[in-house]
């Protein structure tokens, strides 16, 4: 892998045969995923350092991407994940009184394998009619290689399904986010990182939570440790029916009675730790424009999302109705407006609540941030019963 301008010929086959001509943009040579758009007019970076887009191209829907340059503060995570980045027209130079650099330049820097001058337009409206696939990006000598031998690359790549991507994105080493000077600590939160943004454990701890940061792979002893008065797990990558070990963790708090709080990944685990399936959906939802309805309250609320597999419901029974689980009725407590998929459960006889979104959000909106407040409420309600 080199370094170009976004002059050099690039290339984008999708699984299904289909190619959109472009030219290079970030680092030059080959790179492979799964192909999924995202609809938010803002936020390219957040969505870049999202470690839930590991292994995933993303196709920018907004057609122009870059003009506000990149920053530090606006890293979610450690590093960019994506696996590729596909723009219509990239900003010729950045323009904004917080960037710090070039977009451009910090996707060579990552090694991120782009694409720009595609028809954004042309290749979502693919995506949305036959589902989000698996998709290469080759850039300089290899974008002219024989096609076919381009889409055998792109056939090779390991599906998303099955995949077991939390323990990659994951910390290596258990970490603490503290309260900020003036906010009293009131409260210990143990926090799988499955993916986790640094919103998060910031927006935790400004309601006085002290947060304990724990690896994917971390023990109910670990967990425990910390003596939690509430565990999070977060958001991240990967097919939740893959997720055997952080089920089970899920359930020894459930057990325990430990209040719970999930974010995307997050939910779909309380679903399948409840009994409940896990689907993928066509193409997923992936932006900051999602219209949920949360029918504790009947706002409507807008929203960010980032999610290729959602929660199922039982077959025949209606999602504004409980149904039966080994830890009592849960019931379907958000719905997306656009498509009826779950996207929240609350469980009625154990401290537990999560949502598919993100009310995390850095980008916006901030809709759903009292989300939190909902969880230092539940962990009040079960210290003031203990």
């Amino acid at each position: 892998m080199s370094t170009a301008t976004r002059h050099e010929p690039a290339v984008l086959v999708l699984e299904d045969g289909r190619t959109f001509s472009g030219q290079a943009y970030g680092a030059v040579g080959t790179t492979v995923g799964e192909a999924v758009f995202s609809t938010g007019m803002t936020g390219y970076q957040e969505t870049l350092t999202d470690p839930s887009y590991h292994r995933q191209v993303v196709v920018m829907t907004a057609p122009h991407i870059g003009n506000t340059g990149v920053n530090p503060h606006d890293m979610e995570s450690r590093r960019i994940w994506v696996a590729g980045f596909v723009v219509r027209e990239p900003a010729l130079r950045p323009s904004n009184w917080r960037s710090q650099g070039d977009l451009e330049d910090a996707l060579r820097e990552a090694g991120v394998v782009g694409i720009s001058g595609v028809d954004t337009r042309a290749l979502t409206r693919h995506l949305r009619d036959r589902g989000a696939m698996r998709v290469g990006v080759f850039s300089g000598p290899d974008a002219g290689r024989p096609a076919e031998e381009l889409r055998r690359t792109v056939e090779e790549a390991p599906p998303m399904v099955g995949a077991a991507l939390a323990e990659e994105v994951s910390t290596p080493n258990a970490y603490v986010v503290s309260p900020p000077e003036g906010v009293t600590p009131r409260w210990t939160v143990a926090a799988l990182d499955l993916g986790i943004k640094g919103t998060t454990p910031t927006l935790m701890a400004a309601r006085g939570i002290r947060v304990h940061v724990l690896p994917a792979t971390s023990t109910w002893e670990e967990v425990l440790a910390v003596e939690p008065d509430g565990v999070f797990f977060s958001n991240g990558p990967g097919d939740p029916a893959t997720a055997e070990h952080e089920i089970e963790l899920l359930r020894r708090a459930l057990d325990a009675g430990l209040p719970y709080f999930g974010i995307c990944f997050g939910n779909q685990l309380l679903g399948r730790a409840l009994g409940l399936p896990t689907y993928k959906l066509a193409f997923g939802h992936r932006g900051i424009n999602q219209p949920v309805l949360d029918r504790s309250t009947g706002r409507v609320e807008v929203t960010a999302h980032n999610h290729g597999f959602a929660v199922g419901w039982p077959e025949g029974a209606a999602t504004d109705e409980p149904v039966p689980t080994p830890y009592g009725p849960v019931r379907c407590s958000h719905v997306a407006l656009n498509d009826d998929v779950v996207e929240g459960l609350v469980c009625e006889q154990v401290p537990a609540f999560s949502v598919q979104y993100h009310p995390e959000a850095a980008a916006g909106p901030h809709d759903a941030e009292h989300l939190f407040d909902r969880f230092v409420t539940m962990m009040e309600e079960h210290s003031a019963q203990a």
